[in-house]
């Protein structure tokens, strides 16, 4: 497990941290702890339109042209970089390419997923201006604790060995980049050398503080992924946060440490919905909400999430009256009296569809046509009239005949 020392500065290519989130507004802040992350104003805008934030392996944006020789050469690559047959393509597409400069120690001595390893790392851009020096990263490999490029290349090394790393910005920092020093779209090198690799701890010996600060460790990045609009990523940290808050354990917990373990997993639980959502996976998210809801019956981001959810699958019935308790909890937040009149505007429409299929359904289109309705019956009560005088002249007509008798 990585220590908290071992953290790159606040904004790095490599982590993220509460230093590189929004800031929350007004409304906002009065629903954040100010760690979490996810804030309800962006449930305001409009959930449907991700096109500005395309997901990570998003296709659609053409590749950048590969580089062969002239921007690792100038990374201190030597001879060993100007030899293009060196390079290994390692997703097959040219964007992402890893170079030998330093041999390891062996096949054998490569690192394998799960285990937390310890890499130098330099990161550059293509101008060569130097954006990332860490001389002893540490982080789990295939958690997506770090750059996809890493997670997916430092498998490849062996130990001890240096090796450049030419990736396009699809595997770094894509279409956001990362302010103020490296610009959107923008490919990195990353100048890499594996220095150990150790089986990751055992969950269940963590102290209470440790297990906590994995967890964090996982949701920040989780987070991060968020803000990048790769909600697949980011439902897979805050899954793996939740792995771990969820494990046994053999060390007793103090109360403010199981505390602050249940604060946490709410967290995780609010955000992870949060990117369902984006992911239009509503039975998923609707499940998220409900957990975080058995904790804390009064979560508003729970409450407002749950009826979004429900608004979504068209059940405004159901919304409605989950988004009026959040608004009890909290009468001034905006954002939540916006959805809320949304939905009672759809439920009424719903209810006016519904009722005109009805009509249409029972032969009546409008209520226009409500003297259409006796013409409907009317073939109906004919018969049952004439039933009812010819039966009252049949009785009339026994009555007079038994009177004549009677005279006789």
């Amino acid at each position: 497990m990585a220590s908290s020392g071992e953290e790159p500065r606040s904004g790095s290519p490599v982590r993220a941290g509460t230093g590189t989130e929004p800031s929350a507004t007004a409304d906002a802040a009065q629903l954040d702890t100010g760690e979490d992350f996810e804030v309800l104003e962006e449930e305001e805008e409009d959930d449907d339109d991700l096109s500005e934030l395309p997901p990570l392996e998003d296709v659609g944006r053409p590749p950048a042209p590969p580089r062969e020789d002239p921007q690792p050469s100038e990374q201190g690559g030597g001879e060993a970089a100007e030899d293009p047959q060196e390079w290994l393509d390692v997703l097959g597409s040219g964007l992402l390419k890893k170079k030998t400069l330093v041999p390891g120690q062996g096949v054998d001595t490569r690192p394998c997923k799960g285990q937390d390893v310890t890499i130098r790392l330099k990161a550059t851009l293509e101008d060569g201006s130097v954006v990332e020096e860490n001389p002893a990263l540490t982080f789990t490999l295939g958690d997506c604790d770090v750059l996809q490029a890493l997670d997916l290349c430092v498998q490849l090394l062996e130990m001890r060995e240096t090796a450049l790393i030419v990736s396009d910005a699809k595997y770094c920092y894509g279409a956001q980049g990362r302010s103020p020093d490296i610009p959107p779209n923008a490919a990195l090198t990353l100048e890499v050398e594996l220095l150990a690799a150790r089986d990751a701890p055992d969950l269940e010996l963590l102290s209470g503080k440790e297990k906590i600060e994995l967890a964090n460790r996982k949701r920040e990045r989780g987070n991060f992924f968020y803000q990048q609009a790769d909600y697949v990523l980011a439902i897979n940290s805050y899954d793996i946060a939740l792995k771990i808050i969820g494990s046994s354990s053999k060390v007793d917990f103090s109360p403010d440490e199981e505390a602050e373990l249940l604060d946490v997993k709410v967290k995780c639980l609010n955000n992870l919905a949060a990117s369902q959502l984006k992911l239009d996976h509503y039975e998923a998210a609707l499940k998220s909400c409900n957990l975080v809801l058995e904790h804390q019956p009064g979560n508003i981001k729970a409450l407002f999430r749950k009826g979004k959810v429900l608004a979504q699958q068209g059940e405004y019935r159901e919304a409605i009256p989950i988004l009026k308790a959040a608004l009890k909890l909290e009468p001034s937040n905006k954002t939540i009296h916006a959805e809320l009149s949304k939905l009672v505007k759809k439920h009424a429409d719903q209810k006016n569809v519904e009722t005109e299929m009805y009509r249409k359904m029972l032969g009546n289109p409008s209520a226009a046509s409500a003297p259409g309705k006796c013409k409907d019956k009317l073939p109906w009560s004919i018969p049952w009239k004439w039933l009812f005088g010819a039966t009252a002249i049949a009785l009339g007509g026994v009555a007079l005949s038994v009177v004549i008798a009677a005279r006789n």
